[in-house]
């Protein structure tokens, strides 16, 4: 069995240990740090909010490089996305676009 002693240093004034008089309390510390260093073996279940954050709060190294190969066609998608995006914007290219005719419904044919 456990001995109870009362002790000046430890919080509640008592202290636990074993029936040789050795402390378990330091072991137990030790264990669990060593379980705790490795992230394999946790003794909580790690949950979905937990692993969220740590997603979206991982430190993401800017400076490394990532390298894409494109097929010709992505190429060529790519290649008219940037034409697009990059062309010139005059007024009267503009003013073309808002003041264009637009007609509703289908067109009557006459017959």
């Amino acid at each position: 069995m456990a001995d109870i002693r009362e002790e000046n240093n430890v919080f509640g004034g008592v202290k636990f240990g074993n029936e040789n008089g050795n402390e378990n309390n330091n072991n137990n510390v030790n264990n669990g740090q060593q379980l705790a260093g490795n992230k394999k073996t946790s003794l909580v279940k790690q949950g979905f909010w937990s692993k969220f954050k740590a997603f979206w709060f991982q430190e993401i190294d800017w400076n490394k490089e990532i390298k894409v190969e494109l097929t010709p066609y992505q190429q060529k998608v790519e290649d008219e996305i940037n034409e697009f995006l990059h062309q010139e914007i005059t007024w009267e290219k503009v003013h073309d676009f808002l003041f264009q005719e637009v007609s509703f419904g289908k067109k009557k044919t006459n017959v």
